[in-house]
């Protein structure tokens, strides 16, 4: 359904997966399973995915938080505001 990678400096680059399941993920409201990381310097700084029993969540510098998931749009918005606050903030 989706796969990209697309480079943003020499530094880093982001990496978005979306498939969609025949059934929703435990703990998901939806059948999509994501994953969609910015990585800098061969860390990934930001994570959205979901995973049976954890569901939606996203990991910021390691510290994973719940994501209310609403739409795959909504979802890379999200992505994408978080990934410029934060490669801004490299700046």
């Amino acid at each position: 359904m989706l796969d990209d990678r697309f480079a943003l400096d020499e530094r880093s680059f982001v990496q978005m997966k979306v498939w969609k399941l025949p059934q929703a993920v435990e703990g998901c409201t939806h059948s999509l399973k994501y994953s969609l990381a910015y990585v800098v310097d061969g860390e990934c700084v930001l994570r959205y995915d979901n995973e049976a029993g954890k569901g939606d969540h996203r990991h910021v510098h390691g510290r994973e938080t719940p994501y209310e998931f609403e739409t795959l749009e909504a979802l890379q918005v999200d992505f994408w505001k978080e990934v410029d606050a934060l490669w801004e903030a490299r700046r």
